[in-house]
């Protein structure tokens, strides 16, 4: 499991960049996206808030929750707070990006998704297929980020310390 960058070796870059490894980071990533993706919509639609304020919600949801699952193992790993804020930052700023981009554009596509109820099966059906959507269109983006010792394989160097 040793992958170099253009010759030259990096701690970060000792995680293998297969397309399995770029899927479970992906897969870490997706899930706090979609928790703070769906709570955001949740709110959002039972407060009757507009497009704009919806997926504004949703997106710093989606960001506060991905952090959070990032920071968790390392500062039970004992980093301090600071350096393990650095590290969320640095593995998951690009992932969640691409996530929220892909994840909203999606939504915004499907004709009437954006303004249905949270009892209507076009709001669920649209939500999940939009994060099916995301996680795949992010898988290559995070493969590229470990391949260069970056994304995901900064938290990874952090656990071998």
């Amino acid at each position: 499991m040793h992958t170099t960058t253009r010759g030259h070796h990096s701690e970060a870059a000792t995680v293998e960049s297969s397309w399995s490894t770029a899927a479970r980071a992906t897969l870490h990533c997706l899930t706090g996206c979609a928790i703070g993706e769906v709570l955001g919509m949740v709110i959002a639609a039972a407060l009757g808030l507009g497009t704009t304020t919806s997926i504004a919600l949703s997106v710093a949801l989606a960001f506060l929750f991905g952090y959070a699952l990032t920071l968790r193992p390392l500062l039970a790993a004992g980093l301090p707070f600071r350096r393990a804020g650095g590290v969320a930052l640095a593995a998951d700023t690009v992932s969640i990006s691409v996530m929220e981009v892909m994840d909203n554009l999606f939504l915004l596509a499907v004709p009437g998704a954006m303004a249905a109820g949270l009892a209507d099966g076009l709001f669920w059906w649209s939500l999940a297929a939009s994060l099916a959507v995301a996680f795949f269109a992010t898988v290559p983006v995070n493969r590229a980020l470990i391949a260069h010792g970056k994304g995901h394989a900064v938290v990874h160097a952090q656990h071998s310390h």
